[in-house]
């Protein structure tokens, strides 16, 4: 998928903050994407982007209305279909990360064929991909990896293209999932390609590339997961990557979603990742710890990394506190 920019950002009816994680990541991480965001009457969230409505947006050049707000389900709701189908006259495509597919509702779907737009629901992908060769790619790849889900994988990511290319490193990120698709504009979301496929589909947006680009893949699930580790397991095999870096939360009791599974211990987990990752490159290895230490006080957080930065002898962060450069040093190494 590649969405078009500039994005006016729909913020929709959003009761809180929190509602519109989708659109606020996209204008922290990328807010030379965004011209503008639509606010309904009754929305409460704030990107903090100047306020557009559809003609002022068409003036200001805007491409694609991103859906930046996610609603309980991931519905499209029949309060938002007036203002979708404005967008679509307007000359907008149409971009959204929900469960309920924007190609699912007839009536956005024969308008936009019927003026020329897109509708891209970027939890779908909409290519096939091949089953994966394994063999050597040219270019360098960083894979982020988790002792759990939602640890911090896709803002590690993040966080590293950026100093990367704030170091005048060559380097790109590929997402894959669907909230770092609509931040970056391009990706698959690799959860929903049919499992003989999916290392396939790594291969495929981290191909081949010069010598000294990085691709910076993001990272998903965990192989400790007992629900998602499938997905886990093909995209370490089609990143093949050069460095690791474990992501991981230190608050919690057990892995999200199953009270009965605990979390392994940091070594165990890096050890079978290194493993999964030596079938396809031998010479993988971990270049830094990202640690989400939010559920901790400054000083607790400084001595946490202070102890398994020494006992791993690895750059320990919190990429949120203080950043990574730390790590893009171990990167520049390889």
């Amino acid at each position: 998928m590649e969405i078009k920019k500039p994005y006016l950002l729909f913020l929709g009816d959003a009761q809180d903050p929190l509602a519109a994680k989708v659109a606020q990541g996209i204008s922290q991480w990328h807010p030379e994407y965004c011209a503008g965001q639509f606010r309904m009457d009754s929305c409460v969230a704030d990107c903090g982007l100047t306020d557009m409505d559809i003609a002022q947006a068409k003036a200001a050049g805007v491409k694609t209305l991103v859906i930046g707000v996610a609603n309980r389900g991931g519905i499209i709701s029949e309060q938002w279909i007036s203002i979708l189908t404005q967008a679509l006259e307007a000359g907008f495509d149409l971009a959204a990360g929900l469960h309920n597919k924007l190609n699912d509702i007839p009536i956005l779907k024969a308008l936009a064929d019927s003026l020329g737009r897109e509708l891209f629901d970027v939890r779908f992908p909409t290519q096939t991909f091949p089953v994966a060769s394994g063999l050597k790619r040219t270019g360098k790849r960083v894979l982020q990896v988790g002792t759990d889900c939602s640890v911090g994988k896709m803002y590690t990511a993040l966080a590293l293209e950026k100093e990367m290319l704030a170091q005048n490193m060559n380097a790109s990120f590929r997402a894959t999932g669907q909230t770092g698709i609509l931040i970056s504009g391009s990706g698959v979301s690799i959860d929903a390609v049919v499992a003989d496929f999916i290392a396939g589909a790594v291969e495929t947006i981290a191909p081949d590339n010069t010598p000294d680009h990085w691709d910076v893949i993001e990272g998903q699930g965990s192989l400790f997961h007992a629900s998602f580790s499938g997905v886990t397991a093909g995209l370490i095999h089609g990143s093949q990557a050069d460095a690791l870096i474990l992501c991981h939360e230190p608050t919690r009791e057990h892995m999200r979603g199953l009270p009965t599974y605990p979390l392994p211990d940091l070594k165990t987990c890096m050890d079978l990742n290194l493993t999964f990752a030596r079938i396809t490159n031998p010479d993988a290895q971990f270049v830094g710890i990202s640690v989400n230490t939010s559920n901790l006080s400054e000083a607790e957080a400084e001595k946490y990394l202070t102890d398994i930065e020494a006992k791993f002898a690895l750059p320990a962060v919190d990429p949120f506190r203080e950043g990574v450069s730390r790590i893009v040093e171990k990167l520049k190494a390889i």
